[in-house]
């Protein structure tokens, strides 16, 4: 057994250090320096240790990571079927078919799918944990420490035995794995090991001296002071102060050469913002931390074809699918067309278009059968060949975060353990998108470096011990720098430290570490905010422990600094009040909602007559009152226009079912209001014969009516009414059927000149003499609500209009009034810019 000789590595140029120390020590024993080994603890610390080794000339050691030196040295171990490897999407397919053999994992399934996918997840989790453990640990000890480990074991029967007998299971499982890939590393014999230890020991790499025989030396940065520079702190007033000081400070260190800059990681949300006021500026970044691959546009394009696939899938989720279709993006008419028809749009020119790219897509769907169950393997090649047919495989492969997908669904890969582990899963259509689902929401993303980048946002533990010239780490809070994740759940952190597991202690310890090695670099700036929302924010217990020690060392650090964001003098822009005019572009029909558009608001009106601008109604949103509103006019003029002497009430019954069929509505969301109109209909009857033996009868229901009044030339009115009655001396009435307050009707009517709508109707029918509102949805309904004195506000309701038509058709403007209830649900809110009008406007 080889001793390894252990040596402090001082403040200054760490790799220089290292290559000088490392030259010294092997010539000291007559070493070959070509013939060793240098191992450091990540990738990114590849290229400056090799610099470092070659600006000093002469033959250069082997440099690598544990990782990177077992893969040189041939490939991987196939994994085992059915035992953990170490590959997460497989792992956790293993340990379900394995909870599944057992009685009470299959009910446990049964009863609750998703607390089994967390037993399943935690499983998982403790037997990487132990596996992780062995795997440091020379094969010839790893007997002694799986026996240690079954020892240290809770008893069985003991407290939360159901977590005992996983725990057991976790640790069995993972006993029975077969070798891991850094097994062969045990078996490598170079002519030294010199080893890097910073931020952390490695215990794999500081294990194989011992085990191989083979001299070794320990060159460790965490034994002395990293530096005696002094980082700047600043302390913001919220999340968006910090994104701004922190991209600042990144833009600065560019600016005065301090390149590459690294960002610290420690809050996403807050990085997430920062990267977007850097992107602003035109700031490349490499990006090594990642994102959850469920959120790319290839991740969500793949779940919206399984969505769309899926039995009773609604027209809102089969036109997100159509939108990223490569067949439909190809065809942007059709799809149009397609949208518009879902829409209840009037057909269009290319309804034709419409109907055969829907009838391409529907086909392409039912090859994704919704009912049948089959293999998770069969499942994964149905899918590939989907994509291939339809040309979205190849749009994959082009793009970094599809080619990801494809790998993280094995589309294109796959050994035998991975075979075995899918032909032994089945689902049907529903239980495949909830794995895929699963599968890439735990997969990360993790997008290509940008051309030219000098910023890297990075996590704490990858930016020490690189050639930064500045590291910028916003979120030095108690909140983010100082929180430790906690071991597996199965995994207490007594069995964690008695076993020698990765424990919260350990985890603190690395992060201490690497918090103190950040201190090398030039220049470091520290940022956090003083609150989250309501929550206060502390700093960081390891910038509180980093003050501490500067105070005893005689060189307190400066305080905290309120960060200031650069002012610069805007000359007001104020936004005016818009007042278009549209004399040549007034629309040749108005409707009743028009005129009481140009009434309320004359932006409005612009909006909706002149612009055309709507808000498109939702494709299948939940029945509404106002679906409600309009399958009750369905109902009551299919009732009366088909009206024969006999038995009333069961032909509105009729009538509703007739309805109901006919604007093919679900019945089970029918269900309350067919259940008011049960309580309606027999009040409405006795209503309905109160009137016609007082005279009135029933004329004409869902009118078409256009007129032209000479005082409106060029322009006619149009619109559909809900009812005409005739009285006993011939007069007619006009009915409107609302299923809206009652109160807020009275009030309309209250004043007879500001209710436009039954004026307007009346407009259209000449000969009415009266105008009712008939409340069909109150306690009291049917309740009528007369307009007192219609025939004089329509005339009034003419001239007016004429006289304003007169004014616009000379020019004049459509202001946005910015007044009143209106701009409260008003569609073209944001087109008038209500919001951002200058106080003086």
């Amino acid at each position: 057994m080889a001793a390894i000789d252990q040596r402090p590595l001082a403040g200054g140029p760490l790799w220089p250090h290292i290559a000088a120390a490392s030259r010294a020590w092997l010539a000291g024993r007559g070493l070959g320096l070509r013939d060793s080994v240098v191992l450091v603890p990540f990738s990114a610390l590849l290229v400056p240790a090799r610099e470092a080794f070659a600006a000093a000339g002469g033959w250069l050691p082997r440099i690598e990571t544990p990782l990177t030196l077992a893969a040189s040295l041939g490939p991987p171990p196939p994994a085992a079927p059915g035992l953990p490897c170490g590959d997460p999407v497989l792992d956790r397919l293993n340990a379900a078919a394995l909870l599944r053999q057992q009685p009470w994992g299959a009910a446990r399934e049964q009863r609750d799918r998703r607390a089994f996918a967390h037993i399943v997840a935690s499983l998982v989790d403790a037997a990487g944990a132990f596996r992780q453990a062995a795997s440091v640990r020379a094969p010839a000890e790893r007997e002694g420490f799986w026996a240690a480990a079954r020892a240290a074991l809770p008893p069985a029967g003991a407290p939360g035995a159901f977590e005992g007998l996983l725990l057991r299971v976790a640790l069995e499982w993972a006993a029975q794995g077969g070798a891991a890939a850094t097994d062969r590393l045990f078996e490598y014999q170079p002519a030294a090991w010199i080893l890097v230890r910073i931020g952390g020991s490695d215990e794999l790499a500081e294990a194989l001296p011992a085990a191989t025989g083979v001299p070794g030396l320990l060159l460790d940065a965490d034994a002395a002071p990293a530096s005696d520079r002094t980082p700047e702190r600043w302390v913001c007033d919220g999340p968006e102060q910090e994104a701004q000081a922190a991209a600042a400070q990144v833009i600065d260190a560019l600016n005065a050469g301090r390149s590459p800059v690294a960002l610290v990681a420690l809050d996403r949300g807050l990085v997430r913002r920062v990267r977007a006021l850097l992107e602003r500026q035109a700031v490349p970044l490499v990006d090594e931390t990642g994102w959850a691959l469920s959120t790319t546009h290839a991740a969500t394009q793949l779940m919206s074809l399984l969505r769309a696939a899926a039995s009773g899938a609604n027209a809102d989720v089969r036109l997100d699918w159509l939108k990223g279709w490569p067949p439909a993006a190809a065809a942007p008419a059709a799809l149009a067309a397609l949208e518009a028809r879902w829409r209840g749009a009037p057909p269009r020119r290319d309804a034709d278009a419409a109907a055969a790219l829907w009838a391409h897509a529907e086909a392409h769907l039912q090859r994704l059968p919704a009912r049948r169950e089959q293999s998770l393997s069969a499942w994964l090649a149905l899918l590939q060949d989907l994509l291939a047919a339809d040309g979205s495989l190849d749009a994959m492969r082009a793009d970094a975060a599809g080619e990801q997908l494809l790998r993280a669904l094995r589309l294109q890969t796959g050994d035998a353990a991975w075979r075995e582990a899918t032909e032994a899963l089945s689902f049907d259509l529903a239980g495949f998108t909830a794995w895929v689902d699963g599968t890439l929401e735990t997969a990360q993303f993790l997008p290509p470096p940008a051309a030219g980048a000098e910023v890297v946002l990075t996590p704490l533990a990858r930016a020490i011990g690189r050639p930064f010239g500045q590291i910028v780490v916003p979120g030095a809070d108690h909140r983010h720098l100082g929180t430790i994740e906690a071991p597996p759940s199965l995994i207490g952190q007594a069995l964690a430290e008695a076993l020698g597991l990765d424990s919260a202690a350990r985890r603190r310890t690395r992060q201490r570490l690497a918090f103190a090695q950040l201190l090398r670099a030039p220049a470091v700036a520290l940022l956090r905010r003083r609150a989250d929302g309501d929550e206060p924010l502390a700093a960081s217990p390891e910038v509180e422990a980093l003050v501490l020690a500067q105070a005893r060392a005689g060189t307190p650090l400066p305080p905290e600094r309120d960060w200031q964001p650069l002012r610069a003098r805007v000359e007001p822009a104020p936004v005016l009040r818009p007042a278009p005019s549209a004399a040549a572009d007034l629309p040749p029909g108005l409707s009743a909602s028009t005129v009481e558009a140009l009434r309320q608001c004359p932006y409005r009106f612009f909006a909706r007559a002149v612009l055309r601008v709507y808000e498109p109604d939702e494709l299948d949103a939940g029945l509404e009152k106002r679906d409600y509103g309009t399958w009750l006019h369905a109902v009551l003029h299919r009732f009366h226009s088909q009206r024969v002497p006999g038995d009333d009430a069961a032909a509105l019954a009729r009538a509703a079912d007739e309805a109901t069929q006919e604007q093919q509505l679900d019945p089970a969301e029918l269900l309350p209001y067919r259940a008011s109109f049960e309580v309606f209909a027999p009040a409405y009857l006795a209503w309905l014969a109160a009137r016609e033996a007082a005279g009135w009868r029933w004329l004409a229901g869902e009118a078409d009516r256009t007129v032209a009044p000479a005082e409106l030339a060029p322009h006619r009115l149009g619109g559909r009414l809900d009812r005409l009655d005739s009285g006993p001396d011939g007069a007619l009435q006009l009915i409107d059927y609302k299923t809206g307050s009652v109160a807020a009707l009275k009030a309309r009517v209250a004043d007879p000149l500001e209710d436009t709508q039954l004026a307007f109707y009346a407009a259209l029918e000449p000969g009415t003499r009266s105008a009712i509102y008939l409340a069909l949805d109150d306690a009291k309904a049917p309740l009528e609500i007369e307009h007192p004195g219609v025939v004089g506000a329509t005339a009034q309701l003419l001239d007016g209009l004429a006289g304003e038509l007169k004014r616009l058709h000379a020019g004049a403007g459509l202001p946005a009034l910015g007044e009143g209830r209106v701009c409260d649900s008003c569609e073209a809110r944001g087109l008038c810019r209500r919001d951002h009008w200058s106080a003086t406007t």
